[in-house]
């Protein structure tokens, strides 16, 4: 089994492209600048060091996001990685590109206009508010479960089930056994 899916977020280094396939799909192309942390070996200061990855989105979602989206907008993007190679004046090309599935506008609209993904405070999905962060207001109560009353049906001996632990509110569950290093497959 094998799985192809990224998710990256990073800022557009160029204004998206506009095209279309020969059956006239839209198809919009774009680069992000993603930042890694690296130590300089020389100063030993940690430094931010940009990779550049080329995005591509199919569909008239990519038209109606084009509007949205220029240079310096900060973006999140999931899809799956593509591979192309070409051949130019007779020396071989390759490229790795992200194929684009889904991606979220995270920068506010710098035009001050009203209406868009803009006038939610500039985050979510185009055209909605931004989802709500789930937040518990306190730790959930474990509690044992009602005794269960064994059914005799004449054959052997019932024995009575173990009784489940009793969390209270507050308790913690110790996991630094190595029992649980035990279970990883890996």
């Amino acid at each position: 089994m094998s799985i192809n899916r990224v998710i990256i977020s990073g800022n557009l280094t160029r204004d998206p492209e506009m095209r279309a396939t020969a059956s006239q799909m839209p198809v919009m192309g774009f680069g992000i600048a993603v930042n890694d942390r690296r130590r300089n070996a020389s100063t030993g200061e940690w430094e931010d060091v940009p990779n550049f990855i080329d995005c591509t989105m199919f569909g008239s979602r990519a038209e109606s996001l084009s509007r949205f989206l220029h240079k310096g907008s900060k973006v999140c993007v999931e899809g799956k990685l593509r591979y192309s190679q070409w051949e130019r004046e007779g020396q071989k090309r390759s490229k790795i590109e992200v194929i684009v599935d889904e991606i979220e506008l995270m920068s506010q609209r710098s035009d001050g206009g009203q209406g868009g993904y803009g006038q939610q405070g500039g985050y979510g999905n185009y055209g909605q508010a931004p989802a709500p962060v789930y937040q518990p207001t306190q730790p959930p109560v474990y509690q044992q479960p009602a005794p269960v009353a064994p059914v005799y049906d004449g054959s052997a001996p019932v024995a009575p089930a173990p009784a489940a632990p009793v969390y209270s509110e507050g308790s913690m569950i110790d996991t630094s056994s190595s029992a649980y290093d035990e279970e990883i497959p890996f």
